[in-house]
């Protein structure tokens, strides 16, 4: 189902390079949200999205590990149920992404999605396994070249989070490239000023407002909501897609870095 895959991707749909000079975010942070579409004229809860941070040691580099995933309430499982998973391994230093990994489990519908990315010479290696009706899997490899900073959907909010906000101007703008099914979508990002919102545990919190602006073909408008500190937590996001509108709200965050 379109419209419940989309609220998952959109909390997800932001991207830059890491120029702050403060991390915000470190290993055992854990961001949980409810995801809510528009139903008969109301926002209807569905479904819960987490986001975790954990730090991997390899023997040539530290890494840190973004996971995200979306699941169904139960009692929405027997009209449409949801098991995604979104995950991206990225350098501790750069916050560039060495790996990404999206498994989709929707209804009957299954698909998986690997990348391997080369930074240097800006090319990825994909692995894409599709399940078919008879129980059998359809795998296809293909290498493909991407832009300088272009990124998978969970490294970019991270990335985004690392920005110097604080810094910007309101109409400040920045377009952006985002990687999703082998093709990079651009992104226009757009700083509205600031808003109190409501953060889940956190309270009422002080946020930058940000308008994301694209041409994709499942996002029409978007907004999201970071809470105006250095940890820039993603507290809000609202947008609108060709088939209705949705929202991710945060409700409860810890493990925060600052």
């Amino acid at each position: 189902m379109k419209k419940i895959v989309c609220l998952f991707l959109v909390g997800f749909m932001f991207q830059t390079v890491a120029t702050a000079q403060k991390m915000a975010f470190k290993d055992g942070e854990k961001l949980t949200f409810t995801a809510s579409y528009k139903m008969s004229g109301f926002m209807t809860q569905l479904a819960q999205v987490s986001m975790e941070t954990s730090e991997v040691k390899t023997s040539k580099n530290t890494l840190l590990h973004f996971k995200s995933r979306a699941t169904t309430y139960k009692k929405f499982d027997a009209f449409f149920k949801i098991r995604d998973m979104y995950e991206s391994y990225v350098s501790k230093a750069s916050l560039l992404p060495v790996l990404y990994r999206r498994d989709i489990q929707e209804g009957n519908y299954k698909k998986k999605m690997k990348y391997v990315y080369n930074q240097r010479s800006k090319t990825i290696k994909s692995t894409q396994t599709k399940r078919r009706g008879d129980g059998t899997d359809w795998i296809v490899n293909k290498n493909f070249s991407f832009s300088n900073q272009a990124m998978d959907v969970v490294s970019t909010l991270y990335n985004l989070r690392n920005l110097p906000i604080e810094s910007a101007r309101v109409g400040d703008t920045k377009t952006f490239k985002i990687i999703f099914d082998r093709k990079e979508t651009p992104v226009t990002i757009k700083y509205v000023g600031k808003e109190t919102v409501n953060a889940g545990n956190l309270g009422s919190k002080e946020c930058y407002k940000l308008q994301v602006l694209t041409s994709g073909e499942f996002l029409k408008s978007g907004t999201l909501w970071l809470t105006a500190d250095a940890n820039k937590v993603p507290v809000q996001a609202r947008f609108t897609i060709p088939i209705g509108s949705g929202m991710l709200q945060l409700t409860n965050a810890s493990g925060l870095a600052n």
